[in-house]
């Protein structure tokens, strides 16, 4: 049976990749998309096609030999199946966020890179760990309600702009830069954190906490307590998403979101702040895989030193910038934030201890 992979983004590809690597029998005919628009004629050197399109040319014997893999957020994967069946499919699935965690993990570890976190042995030591969820006002009620784990906390984001308040705990609090969220997205929250939780050893902080996060609303780990369990054992460093394929390297994320003027800045400060990340800089952009959504857990003293190599690259950014940042409102920080820690975490893989889980995507 002949296999299309709906999608044509990252989690698309991914799927893609891991399916040849694995599964190299299998024939995978093409990506199924429902617009065209802002997508790629072809991805992987595989067609990338409109369904509609499609539909018409597969006659209805081929279409009760195709099988599609729908490959997209979980939010719309439901209606992906109604355009299915509307369109003579009958045979399809969905890439659910346990299928993929699955197929991410035997991937990547026979690859031997990106190790899984499942992969470590399950230690004896509960860490303390605080897990900080960005979350606006502006955020719809999510669907699927669970209850939060006790070392999740939400804090609302954008707070400073005087919004009708969403949770107890405010990114405007304590020493912030919580009026630049128009920019930074979730990144005021990592500010926050790291100013007012991520003190040096000997303050007067709680030392008891091991491991700080940073999640978003809609976006993150799901950690049982034998994930929490292999952390302080196996010496884990930072936990990361396994990160997401682009084509044909990861310059693709940036150029779709950060416009040349901006991306010269981010270089420049890259340059005057951190010379050594920048002549390091053209041989991560040169690889397919990038760390999304700004989403991190790592021990205390990890997180602390990534943001102080960090924040100062982005505000010299926002200075550069034409606009300059402060009379901006585009995000345009936050998505660098993504490379950003692209570079730094795949720079630093031979120092630290990384280990990867899968992003779940909530709805």
């Amino acid at each position: 049976m002949k296999l299309a992979i709906y999608g044509a983004q990252g989690y698309a590809l991914g799927a893609y990749k891991a399916i040849q690597t694995l599964y190299p029998k299998r024939e995978i005919s093409c990506f199924l998309v429902t617009h065209m628009a802002g997508n790629p004629s072809v991805l992987g050197g595989i067609p990338v096609k409109e369904l509609i399109l499609f539909a018409k040319e597969t006659s209805d014997e081929e279409k009760k030999d195709m099988e599609v893999l729908i490959a997209t957020p979980e939010k719309v994967q439901s209606d992906i199946e109604e355009i299915l069946e509307n369109y003579g499919f009958r045979c399809y699935r969905r890439m659910t966020y346990e299928r993929r965690v699955e197929l991410m993990q035997i991937y990547h570890a026979k690859l031997g890179r990106f190790l899984p976190l499942a992969a470590l042995p399950v230690g004896y030591h509960m860490p303390f760990v605080r897990m900080y969820q960005a979350k606006s006002q502006m955020d719809k009620p999510l669907r699927e309600i669970s209850s939060l784990p006790p070392y999740l906390f939400p804090i609302q984001v954008g707070a400073a702009e005087n919004l009708p308040r969403a949770d107890d705990l405010m990114d405007n609090t304590g020493v912030n830069i919580s009026e630049k969220n128009g920019n930074y997205c979730e990144l005021t929250a990592l500010y926050w954190i790291w100013k007012n939780k991520l003190l040096p050893d000997g303050s007067a902080s709680n030392e008891t906490v091991q491991y700080f996060s940073l999640c978003q609303y809609r976006r993150g780990f799901v950690l049982g307590n034998d994930d929490l369990l292999r952390l302080v054992d196996n010496g884990v460093d930072a936990v990361l998403p396994y990160p997401l394929p682009y084509e044909p390297d990861i310059s693709a994320h940036h150029e779709r979101y950060l416009k040349e003027m901006d991306w010269k800045a981010a270089l420049q400060a890259l340059e005057e702040l951190q010379p050594e990340y920048a002549a390091a800089l053209p041989q991560i952009l040169g690889q397919q895989y990038l760390y999304n959504y700004n989403l991190i857990l790592a021990k205390k003293s990890v997180l602390r030193e990534y943001c102080e190599w960090l924040f100062p690259i982005l505000f010299r950014t926002e200075e550069l910038s034409i606009p300059k940042g402060s009379i901006r409102n585009d995000r345009y920080i936050g998505y660098l934030g993504e490379t950003l820690e692209t570079l730094y975490f795949m720079k630093n893989a031979d120092r630290l201890n990384i280990v990867h889980t899968e992003c779940r995507m909530l709805v």
